[in-house]
């Protein structure tokens, strides 16, 4: 996967150089394969010009921290230890939004990117790694906007299988699909 993507160009720069090494040790070890090359799609830019990405990637990855540090200019690292045990406290803010999804900022971004990748490759393979992959809540939302699959922590994952069954069998009970 090709982190950080914000531009077509940069994208096909770094995958350009990615196929000649792969093809390099491919053929230094005598070896013939078909390698995926995905994008994480993680900046702002990324996600609100994902369909232009999608003509140069085989799947995308939401890296969904650091497309949450981006889009509230937050530093992870920084806001935890200062300012937003206290915003959680005056209740400015309901969640933190590293734990579970920011699904009216982040989650729009993310929603937009679905939508304008599914018109131009309906069937491109869609997910999300990071912590968020992992909450009961972000999952639900993923599986709405029709991801296809979260990744997480080792930890978090008997919770995450649990609840992407959950949002499929409650698809199913409400429309007759999952």
């Amino acid at each position: 996967m090709i982190p950080l993507v914000a531009s077509q160009r940069e994208l096909l720069y770094f995958r350009s150089s990615l196929e000649e090494e792969v093809a390099r040790v491919l053929k230094g070890a005598g070896e013939q394969m078909e390698i995926s090359i995905g994008s994480m799609i993680e900046t702002p830019r990324a996600a609100i010009t994902a369909a232009k990405l999608a003509d140069h990637s085989d799947f995308f990855s939401f890296g969904t921290n650091d497309l949450t540090q981006l889009t509230w200019a937050f530093s992870r690292d920084d806001v935890e230890s200062s300012f937003l045990p206290r915003y959680l406290d005056l209740e400015l803010l309901p969640f933190s939004p590293f734990e579970s999804l920011d699904q009216d900022g982040v989650g729009l971004l993310v929603k937009i990117a679905c939508d304008e990748v599914r018109t131009v490759n309906p069937d491109m393979k869609l997910g999300v790694c990071g912590e968020h992959g992992g909450d009961p809540r972000s999952i639900d939302f993923f599986h709405h906007v029709g991801l296809d699959y979260v990744s997480c922590s080792p930890f978090r994952v008997p919770v995450a299988r649990l609840e992407a069954g959950r949002a499929a069998v409650s698809d199913h009970a409400t429309t007759g699909s999952a």
